[in-house]
């Protein structure tokens, strides 16, 4: 099971991807004193010889970390920043049919960039093929990390423990 865990200011640490670490990890940070935790799974407690406690489902962070200000480009990020919409055709996407197509061919000198990378369906990223005559909807650009945040939050989260929702809003 895995452990939200929220900064000071009870945002979560990291939303790309959302902050969780494993719940035994979650222990150590409060046996630490770096971490307390905020709710707990329901009737899960683990043991040693002399001390137990609940395994918890939330913790928060004793002192501030600065969030990230840079996002990485990958194939997911692209697809977040295009709100899973075909760049061509506007079709929403899912994580298993969208496909991430270059404006400019690699063939012909494309780089794998934000500004040259889109998310497409798989029917226009194949009929586009290698050829620059069709052009996105949108234009390709580098998005900050706060874009992506507000992006990724419309989208639904696997949640372990129903308390995190006040935290994902």
């Amino acid at each position: 099971m895995d452990t939200l865990v929220l900064n000071a200011d009870a945002q979560p640490l990291n939303h790309l991807p959302l902050s969780t670490i494993e719940w035994q990890e979650a222990i150590k940070y409060m046996v630490l004193d770096k971490a307390h935790a905020l709710t707990y799974y329901d009737d899960w407690v683990v043991r040693s010889e002399k001390w137990s406690t609940n395994v918890p489902a939330i913790i928060m962070l004793r002192e501030y970390m600065k969030p990230k200000q840079t996002v990485r480009f990958s194939k997911m990020n692209v697809f977040l920043r295009d709100s899973y919409r075909c760049q061509y055709c506007e079709k929403p996407l899912t994580k298993t049919t969208a496909t991430l197509d270059h404006v400019l061919p690699v063939s012909k000198g494309g780089k794998s960039i934000w500004t040259n990378c889109v998310a497409a369906c798989h029917f226009c990223n194949s009929h586009k093929s290698n050829h620059t005559h069709t052009k996105p909807i949108s234009k390709p650009y580098k998005p900050d990390y706060w874009d992506l945040v507000g992006k990724r939050r419309v989208l639904p989260y696997t949640v372990r423990h129903e308390s995190w929702l006040d935290f994902l809003k």
